[in-house]
């Protein structure tokens, strides 16, 4: 079984992907930016992560998983000097949940729509 995911409640693609795809008990979240649902890059690398996690969750929601299914991320840094403040906010978003995911972190030169970080993730029902 395959099947795309969609939400309202985050970020309209801005190319040709879907925000996840499903494949039996695997869902695949494509690189999110801090976009809001209305297209708009939220300011400064606090506010852009906090929205990234909150389109992830709305994601997980729309596909009925949560964030202990979760095994898997990548961030994408404009600045690995934000490293911190991305890591902070990161263990607040899991802080609920008993085994952490599985990350990488990597420094890109940029990002779409101008963006300070894109975060991507992998969870897996079981």
């Amino acid at each position: 079984m395959k099947r795309q995911i969609y939400t309202e409640k985050a970020p309209k693609p801005i190319g040709p992907y879907s925000q996840a795809v499903l494949v039996n008990n695997m869902l695949f979240i494509s690189g999110i930016v801090g976009l809001d649902e209305y297209g708009d890059l939220k300011p400064d690398i606090h506010t852009q992560t906090e929205q990234i996690f909150k389109s992830i969750e709305n994601i997980l929601v729309e596909a009925d998983f949560g964030l202990k299914d979760i095994v898997k991320t990548t961030i994408y840094l404009t600045h690995l000097e934000n490293f911190a403040i991305v890591n902070a906010l990161y263990e607040r978003f899991f802080s609920f949940v008993d085994i952490k995911p599985a990350r990488s972190t990597v420094e890109v030169s940029s990002l779409p729509k101008g963006a300070l970080i894109e975060v991507d993730a992998i969870a897996v029902k079981s």
